[in-house]
């Protein structure tokens, strides 16, 4: 068990698959984080109250805005969990670059993005 986090995005109508689950017909999946803690500070921070666990966390552009803003200048929060693991900012710093330009994109062509966790 442990914190497994993604971010995917997504336009048009949504529909239910058969699996009974909500699905898009334009989905796109960007990336994967494993026991990433201070980006889930992050995003919960975005989200605002409540759990964000199991909760899609729709993303605007000034929250990528913020997000970069926040790596940039090592201001993720830090945050802990029992299921979180260790603190790992400068691991993923690559792979949040990367979300942040591809998201950025996305967004600016239509797609809703969103961050997705669970633990």
């Amino acid at each position: 068990m442990g914190l497994d986090q993604y971010a995917a995005a997504h336009r048009g109508e949504a529909y239910t698959n058969d699996c009974g689950e909500i699905a898009y017909p334009d989905e796109i999946y960007l990336v994967e984080w494993r026991k990433h803690p201070n980006l889930q500070g992050f995003m919960q921070g975005v989200y605002g109250d409540g759990d964000i666990n199991g909760v899609d966390v729709n993303l605007t552009l000034e929250d990528i805005d913020a997000l970069e803003e926040a790596i940039d200048e090592s201001g993720l929060p830090e945050t802990q969990g029992f299921f979180f693991g260790e603190n790992s900012d400068e691991q993923y710093a690559e792979q949040d670059r990367e979300f942040i330009e591809n998201a950025r994109d996305l967004i600016k062509d239509g797609y809703t993005v969103f961050y997705h966790s669970n633990w």
